[in-house]
C-alpha cells in the first residue's frame, strides 16, 4: 500500500487502509528502531505529518473524527518533539554556515553550531523519560486505530468525488489566504501558514496521484520545494526567539552581530524565494482547480 487514493476502490475501506498504514509504520520503527531512538521519532513524527494531511482532507464529512484524531496526533508529535526540535536547530545553524559570506562570519557561526549542538546533548541527556513518552505514543497509535475502524464515509462515485473537491477546495483557500498574507507582511507566523497549507498541499497532491501522475508529481515536486524553503525560514524564527530567550547560546558580542546579520540576509532571500514559488505552486483560483480535481477522480474511478 502507498500513501495514495486508488479510484473504482470503496473509498472507505481505502481511507481506511491510508491511515491505518501509516499509524503501523509509526508503531513499527518506534519499537524496532534500526537507526536509533531519535532518528525514529523524526520518521514516526513524518507518518504523523502524513495522517493529519489525509484527515484534513476529509473533514467535511468527518468533522468529529478529524477534531479529536487531529488532535490526538497533534498532541503525540509534540510529545516526542524536545530533542528533535533541538536538533532541527543545530542543521539550521549548519545551513545557515554554509551560505556564510566571509571568513569572520564563517568563523562565528562555527561557534554557534558548537554551542547548539552541546545544548542539543545536554537535552537529549535529560530526558529520562523518553521512554515513557514512546510508550505513551504507542499506546495512542493504538486508540487511533480503533478510531480508524469506526469512520464510514459514502462510497458513491459522485459523493467521493465531491468530498474530495470540497477538501482539495478548503486546503486552496487556506494556502491563498495565508500567501495574501505573506505579501504584505516580514513576520514569522504568516509564513508559518503557509508553510503548513503548502505541506498540505504536498501530502493531497501524493493522495491523487493516481488520477494524473505525470502532473500531480510535477505540482508535488514544486510543492516540496516551497515547503523546504518555508521550513528553513521558520526554522529561523525558531532560532531567533531562542537567542533572545538564550542570548549566551549567541556568544560574545562579535559573533552575535554576525549571526544577526547571516540570519537577516538569508530571512530575505528565504521570503522572497518563497512568494516567487508559491506564487507558480498556487496559482490556479481554489475553486477552478477544484473542478479539475472532480472531473479527474470522476474519471479514474469509472
Amino acid at each position: 500500500m502507498t500513501y495514495a487514493f486508488r479510484p473504482g476502490r470503496p473509498f472507505t475501506d481505502d481511507f481506511r487502509a491510508i491511515a491505518a498504514e501509516q499509524l503501523t509504520e509509526a508503531v513499527m520503527i518506534l519499537e524496532d528502531r534500526p537507526q536509533g531512538l531519535h532518528e525514529a521519532i523524526h520518521d514516526a513524527r513524518k507518518n504523523f505529518k502524513r495522517l493529519r494531511s489525509l484527515y484534513r482532507l476529509v473533514a467535511a464529512d468527518a468533522p468529529q473524527f478529524q477534531k479529536y484524531e487531529n488532535a490526538r496526533i497533534r498532541d503525540m508529535a509534540r510529545n516526542l518533539s524536545i530533542v528533535r526540535d533541538a536538533a532541527a536547530l543545530v542543521e539550521n545553524a549548519h545551513y545557515l554556515r554554509a551560505g556564510a559570506c566571509s571568513e569572520e562570519e564563517e568563523r562565528a557561526l562555527t561557534h554557534v553550531c558548537e554551542r547548539l549542538t552541546t545544548r542539543r546533548d545536554h537535552i537529549a541527556a535529560r530526558e529520562t523519560d523518553i521512554e515513557d513518552r514512546v510508550a505513551g505514543t504507542l499506546v495512542n497509535c493504538e486508540q487511533a486505530l480503533g478510531a480508524l475502524a469506526q469512520v464510514s464515509f459514502d462510497d458513491r462515485r459522485s459523493k467521493t468525488a465531491a468530498r474530495l473537491t470540497k477538501g482539495w477546495q478548503r486546503t486552496l483557500k487556506r494556502a491563498a489566504r495565508a500567501k495574501e498574507a505573506c505579501g504584505s507582511s516580514t513576520e514569522a507566523d504568516p509564513f508559518h501558514e503557509l508553510r503548513k497549507r503548502a505541506q498540505d498541499y504536498r501530502m493531497h497532491l501524493g493522495l491523487m496521484r493516481e488520477t494524473w501522475r505525470s502532473a500531480m508529481q510535477a505540482k508535488r515536486n514544486e510543492a516540496k520545494m516551497l515547503v523546504d524553503i518555508l521550513g528553513h525560514l521558520n526554522d529561523l524564527a525558531v532560532l531567533v526567539q531562542l537567542i533572545n530567550e538564550e542570548p549566551g547560546l549567541a556568544g560574545n558580542s562579535q559573533d552575535q552581530a554576525h549571526l544577526i546579520a547571516a540570519v537577516i540576509a538569508r530571512q530575505e532571500i528565504l521570503r522572497g524565494d518563497a512568494l516567487k514559488l508559491a506564487a507558480t505552486v498556487f496559482q490556479e483560483q481554489p475553486d477552478e482547480e477544484s473542478r479539475t480535481i472532480r472531473l479527474l477522480w470522476l474519471d479514474a474511478a469509472r
